[in-house]
């Protein structure tokens, strides 16, 4: 659980729970030319600090130590502010300072107002601004230190003290100029336009600006509007950075925060937020990304192998801004997101100190009055990012692939170096109780070339194959699947990372088993390619017999057809750390020529419900699994998956042209057939089922002789189009 205790919440939710949701400036007030600032920069102390709480609990006399450390010890020099953090010094210097001020102007901190803390912030602020942050200085390094990261939290810090300097906002002007925000393209676009407006805001407050208040509200327009190429929100719920980057879980939470900050602050000013499409983003974009409060790696780009359990804190910094947002939420949209945060924080299991105004807004729905909302269940299939999602009862899994689109994975700042792979169907997933999986040092010690789910060439890469920044795309558009919100089949045409290697991979996702296929394997490299069934951190007992494998305490594997398992148990060293594997694998040979593999994943099965399943022929029938197709029947769902990589026939379903199909017969002589055009190219699609179809009963298809006909396809975005049908 992310709290420190029960009794100091329920202490803390009397206190709190009055302010979260009211407006701290009151509603119908109107601001006048003469105080529009001075009430602005209230409201930011106010937002920023959170809603009122208990002055003696944790997080807040934590910060306000800190503080007292911070203020302590500093030491202006010629080449530092603190011992040990010598200039420039871009993070730790300025977050030192913005600390300062936060406990200064934070009820609770035990320095709440303190005039030296204020003179200390000053002082800081200043020697920093005359030794780094100087107007007309050439910027060396990563412009966002300068355009974005150290002016937030130098202009923060400023606010909050009420310092005014107009030497800082001439460096403002200087690194982070309104020009910037003129063009909505290159580091101008999505999470970095919202910093950058923010910065602009917090720069009006300095100098109590009305046109760049102005501007920083004008210059948000681009941000809100769904897009179809390039950063930004997509209909599907994918959110891209850096162009080709799957990101709700670091750019994308940055977005929200800054959004929610801004519609908290300016609300009730002459420059309240008006658009309001930001508020369907919560649960389209992020929540499905949001596992018991933490956040799936798929999302979370270069950023994955940072520090040890990132994604718990990536996870509770959606939760902070979800809360924050909920303030200017609609009360059903509010109520909801309450429901869901507390449901993650009492699921959550990692917990260390929270943020302080986060403690504050999570204090005050921990009473009865808030239900836990549950773990959701059913598919989401994201086309456009080429991600996916199922989750069912007791188990959760995460798909993440490679396209035209999207690239294998992201490298930059000197950071995952080594993900090549992510791209390469790597299958995350979550068996109960192991929530934490890829939390702990998973990435820094896990064999990269061995990451579960993938299909690689193991020819030897060099840290950073690719090009920087997210730009390792393949060539291919076959990339996504059909899903009708409870089962799915998604498939990957995927050529390998600077590598000859090129197979057809297709997931097909069901109520306690994901059914893997792979075939068209092939590779020039002269090295073997292998496909990954499993990568478990883990040191439990490996048990395998004919056709089958089991991880004790986490889950079975289905191998059939005689195809052999190949197993490692090793412990690896990275980061300071060591951490236990069991790797299973299949191994395809070196240049292997149209290879293919079958297997079934069963998350949380036992090893007797391995090995029953395992005997069990019938459960699963594979009707193709070829480079033209592939296709299981799965009867006792009634269920039939299908990727078309060409046109033809599979089984008893034939498609006109390259598609996914996911077929599902329903109690009452009722079926629902579901398509998708992950190519985005077809005006009309064809699809026969060779069962006596009589009737549309709901949705948009044309049914003539047994053939439905889908049209206008290549702009559904590789979005899944449902149809029921009554059979005769």
């Amino acid at each position: 659980m992310w709290w420190p205790s029960r009794r100091s919440f329920l202490r803390l939710g009397g206190v709190a729970a009055a302010g979260t949701a009211g407006a701290l400036v009151p509603a119908g007030v109107a601001y006048t030319p003469d105080d529009t600032f001075v009430l602005l920069r209230r409201r930011w102390r106010e937002v920023t600090s959170g809603p009122p709480h208990e002055p003696d609990a944790g997080p807040y006399r934590a910060l306000g130590r800190a503080a007292a450390r911070y203020r302590d010890t500093m030491a202006p020099g010629s080449s530092s502010l603190w011992p040990g953090l010598p200039f420039p010094s871009y993070a730790a210097t300025p977050r030192r300072i913005q600390t300062m001020a936060r406990a200064y102007a934070m009820e609770g901190s035990g320095l709440t107002g303190d005039a030296g803390l204020a003179e200390a912030v000053a002082e800081g602020v200043e020697h920093y601004r005359r030794h780094v942050y100087t107007a007309g200085a050439d910027p060396i390094g990563n412009w966002w230190n300068w355009a974005i990261g150290v002016p937030k939290a130098l202009l923060d810090a400023a606010v909050l003290t009420g310092l005014q300097s107009a030497a800082l906002g001439e460096a403002v002007d200087h690194f982070s100029p309104e020009r910037r925000l003129s063009r909505y393209s290159g580091n101008s676009t999505a999470a970095n336009r919202v910093d950058l407006c923010l910065v602009t805001l917090l720069r009006a407050m300095l100098s109590d600006d009305h046109a760049k208040a102005g501007l920083a509200v004008s210059a948000l327009s681009p941000v809100f509007p769904t897009v179809s190429e390039g950063d930004g929100f997509y209909q599907d719920g994918s959110f891209i950075q850096h162009t080709s980057v799957p990101y709700q879980g670091a750019y994308g939470v940055t977005l929200l925060s800054g959004l929610a900050l801004l519609y908290a602050v300016l609300r009730g000013s002459p420059w309240e937020l008006a658009d309001r499409r930001i508020f369907d983003v919560i649960e389209r974009s992020f929540a499905p990304f949001v596992l018991d409060g933490a956040c799936m790696d798929l999302v979370r780009g270069r950023g994955v192998g940072r520090r040890a359990f990132g994604d718990h804190e990536r996870g509770r910094e959606i939760a902070a801004a979800i809360l924050l947002l909920g303030e200017s939420a609609p009360a059903g949209q509010r109520a909801r997101w309450q429901a869901m945060v507390k449901g993650w924080a009492v699921r959550g299991g990692y917990g260390p100190r929270l943020e302080p105004a986060f403690h504050a807004r999570l204090a005050a729905i921990m009473d009865d009055s808030v239900p836990v909302a549950p773990e959701p269940v059913g598919h989401r299939l994201l086309p456009m990012s080429a991600r996916a999602v199922h989750r069912r009862p007791g188990w959760s899994a995460g798909l993440s692939m490679a396209s035209y689109r999207i690239g294998h994975y992201e490298h930059g700042n000197g950071e995952n170096l080594r993900g090549w792979h992510t791209g390469s169907g790597m299958l995350y997933w979550w068996a109960e109780g192991h929530g934490d999986h890829y939390s702990d040092s998973f990435w820094p010690t896990v064999d990269p070339y061995r990451l579960p789910g993938t299909t690689v060439s193991t020819l030897r890469l060099p840290d950073g194959a690719g090009g920087g920044w997210g730009d390792t795309r393949t060539p291919w558009r076959w990339v996504g699947g059909a899903t009708d919100g409870t089962y799915a089949v998604a498939g990957q045409h995927l050529s390998g990372l600077e590598s000859t290697m090129e197979a057809f991979k297709s997931w097909v996702f069901l109520d306690d088993a994901v059914v893997c296929l792979g075939a068209g394997i092939t590779g020039q490299d002269g090295v073997a390619v292998e496909t990954i069934v499993d990568n478990r951190r883990t040191a439990a007992r490996l048990g395998a017999g004919e056709g089958w494998a089991h991880v004790e305490g986490h889950g079975g594997y289905v191998v059939p057809d005689g195809q052999v398992l190949r197993t490692l148990r090793e412990s690896r060293d990275g980061g300071g750390v060591r951490r236990d594997y069991v790797t299973l694998w299949l191994d395809h040979g070196v240049d292997p020529r149209a290879a293919s593999y079958v297997y079934a994943l069963l998350p949380g099965a036992d090893e007797e419900g391995t090995r029953a399943r395992a005997a069990d022929r019938g459960w699963v029938r594979v009707v193709a699994n070829t480079a033209r197709l592939q296709a299981v029947h799965v009867p006792s769902l009634g269920v039939t998956a299908a990727c078309f990589w060409n046109a033809g026939t599979a089984g008893d379903l034939t498609a006109s042209a390259p598609c996914a199909v996911l077929v599902r017969e329903l109690p009452g002589g009722t079926a629902t057939v579901t398509v998708a055009d992950p190519r985005c190219e077809l005006d009309e699609l064809r699809v026969t089922w060779a069962r006596p179809v009589v009737d549309v009963l709901r949705g948009d298809a044309l049914l003539e002789d047994g053939t439905l006909t889908f049209e206008r396809l290549a702009g559904q975005e590789g979005a899944s189009v449902t149809v029921t049908v009554r059979l005769g």
